[in-house]
């Protein structure tokens, strides 16, 4: 969870809004390094799958891409580094759902204005949550887990990795359109909440296919759904929630984006070779081994995900209350 402290100390990061600045030459663009801003430290998923980006991005335009792995936050030190940046193109940004969608609604007083300081360029990757409980709950489906929550209101207990994360999100989506009560188990992180529910101490676990995964195949926790519209090659024969739950459907998506004003000849450039890059199938192939879908996008594909994810959350989140300090 984040501090009011910590945001005062970034609110001076962002106070300046970089204005759009002529490229030199958009037929000569780039004519020096780039920089690629990861809210997360190296050696998570994102930093790994932008620097597979990174490394054939740098060779596609001729100049090298560095990796700057700025964690902290929850991102939005690295969101308002790249958001005081120069509108040059030379500088951009790993998001995953939180900096741009989610956060700007849990939070107030954001270094950034997600709207109006960023600029879509392409979409990279796409996971989903997986489901499960505890092998001693009387539930072997979601229908079943359903019903025993109905007969249980608020008895019924899921943990997940924090407060306004995005297995809490995913938790608070499913008891609206279910129409049924769970109390929320925050943790610090995603393996003391994976833990306590192998050990019986909470039923219900939300998370990550690649962290939940293990437990489910060995039997440890039972799994029950993909948060997928379409099952998961990660965890094959769990059906999707929308199989119970029609219209159900959360994922987690990671994409690039720039500062806005960045001209569009370089964000269209930087976006064709994007996507040259994730439908190789040397890329597609690698991340399906991670458990995550390759996938890239125009533009404005990207942005209009980021209105429709923020519209989406901002309804979950406004229902339940939910705020981050």
């Amino acid at each position: 969870m984040l501090r009011r402290e910590t945001l005062g100390g970034l609110a001076g990061l962002a106070a300046a809004t970089a204005v759009a600045q002529p490229v030199e030459d958009a037929s000569r663009w780039p004519s020096r390094p780039l920089r690629m801003v990861i809210p997360f430290a190296a050696g998570g998923g994102a930093d790994r799958v932008g620097r597979m980006v990174a490394e054939p991005l740098g060779r596609a335009l001729g100049q090298p891409v560095i990796v700057d792995n700025r964690p902290g936050g929850g991102g939005t030190l690295a969101a308002a580094n790249v958001a005081s940046s120069p509108a040059d193109g030379y500088t951009l940004f790993y998001g995953t759902p939180g900096q741009l969608t989610t956060l700007p609604i849990l939070m107030t007083n954001l270094p950034y204005d997600a709207v109006r300081d960023f600029a879509p360029v392409s979409l990279l990757i796409r996971s989903a949550y997986g489901i499960g409980v505890h092998p001693g709950v009387a539930a072997g489906d979601l229908a079943e887990l359903i019903a025993l929550a109905k007969r249980q209101p608020g008895r019924l207990a899921y943990a997940t990795a924090g407060v306004g994360s995005g297995p809490h999100l995913a938790g608070e989506l499913l008891k609206s359109m279910a129409g049924i009560e769970l109390t929320h188990v925050p943790y610090r992180g995603s393996a003391p909440a994976i833990q306590d529910v192998v050990g019986g101490q909470v039923p219900i676990s939300i998370d990550s296919q690649d962290l939940i995964g293990p437990q489910i195949i060995s039997g440890a926790i039972r799994g029950i759904a993909v948060t997928s519209a379409e099952p998961s090659s990660l965890l094959p024969g769990l059906p999707p929630v929308a199989a119970t739950v029609p219209g159900y459907e959360v994922t987690v998506f990671n994409y690039l984006a720039v500062r806005a004003g960045t001209v569009r000849p370089v964000v269209d450039r930087l976006s064709r070779e994007v996507r040259g890059i994730v439908t190789a199938p040397e890329f597609i192939e690698r991340n399906r081994q991670l458990g995550t879908e390759a996938i890239g996008s125009t533009p404005e594909e990207l942005g209009q995900l980021w209105r429709e994810e923020a519209s989406k959350w901002r309804d979950v989140i406004t229902r339940a209350a939910i705020r981050l300090e």
